[in-house]
């Protein structure tokens, strides 16, 4: 069964940092394009990173250019978002994401979907 499990979550403080996980497990990672994704309350799912499945390529949204870097690691089967940085706008449950095709965060081209995890930005 494919599922998805992110994990790194919490609370922390405007300025500090954050690494998300995404695990994968009942597929092999190598031939999916990954995307984080983020939901605030009130607020569409709006995509926020992606890594391709080929070469590595990345995408981020432009109010996370700079802070954000996603990687993945094939052998462990786990996708990371490192966050620094952190805004309290950055609130948000955020989800990751998986797909055959090429990296795009548009959220309904996406296959399978994590439960999600909660990051709050506050002091």
């Amino acid at each position: 069964q494919l599922q998805l499990v992110e994990s790194g979550g919490g609370l922390v403080q405007p300025g500090g940092s954050l690494r998300l996980s995404c695990a994968a497990s009942g597929f092999t990672l190598d031939y999916y394009a990954i995307g984080w994704f983020r939901q605030a309350p009130g607020k569409e799912r709006e995509g926020v990173s992606c890594i391709s499945s080929s070469d590595g390529s990345t995408y981020y949204v432009d109010s996370v250019k700079g802070r954000f870097t996603i990687s993945r690691d094939n052998a462990r089967k786990t996708v990371y978002l490192q966050m620094n940085s952190l805004k309290p706008e950055d609130t948000a449950v955020y989800y990751c994401a998986a797909k055959l095709t090429g990296c795009l965060t548009i959220a309904t081209t996406y296959d399978y979907w994590g439960q999600g995890t909660q990051v709050t930005v506050s002091s």
